[in-house]
């Protein structure tokens, strides 16, 4: 594990898939479809609880520019900038399920943000870094 800060807040627009983890794969390839391949976008996975404690899970991308969330007509979610909890997966397309027990050791960590979400920052076309959020303590 390692810390990585998320220097600015990042707007993204999102597809809440229907089911956890089932309907992870179409909520991607609806996003995908909606934005035809355009390459100007960075991706991320958001997941968390509910408030009837079930998990969700919503397939994100950031905007190519402002506004560009409210004109694809889809929900929006803001990504809170500060220090976060890391892990970095190489080729994780060989195994998804690692991407799940990654979470499960990073939510272990200590002083983790109460209320927080999963997030997952894909890099190039084969690696994704996960990231939980770190409280923070204000002097």
């Amino acid at each position: 594990m390692e810390k990585y800060t998320i220097e600015n807040d990042i707007r993204v627009f999102c597809i809440e898939a229907d089911s956890f983890p089932q309907g992870i794969a179409a909520s991607w390839q609806k996003l995908h479809s909606l934005l035809q391949g355009n390459q100007q976008h960075k991706y991320f996975g958001i997941s968390g609880c509910n408030a009837d404690g079930k998990i969700f899970y919503k397939a994100a991308a950031a905007e190519a520019y402002p506004g560009e969330a409210g004109k694809m007509g889809n929900n929006s979610f803001i990504i809170s900038k500060g220090e976060y909890q890391s892990e970095l997966i190489k080729d994780y397309a060989s195994d998804v399920t690692v991407i799940g027990r990654t979470f499960q050791q990073l939510l272990k960590a200590p002083d983790l943000e109460t209320d927080s979400v999963c997030v997952e920052i894909y890099e190039g076309d084969n690696d994704v870094r996960c990231l939980v959020k770190i409280e923070t303590i204000e002097a």
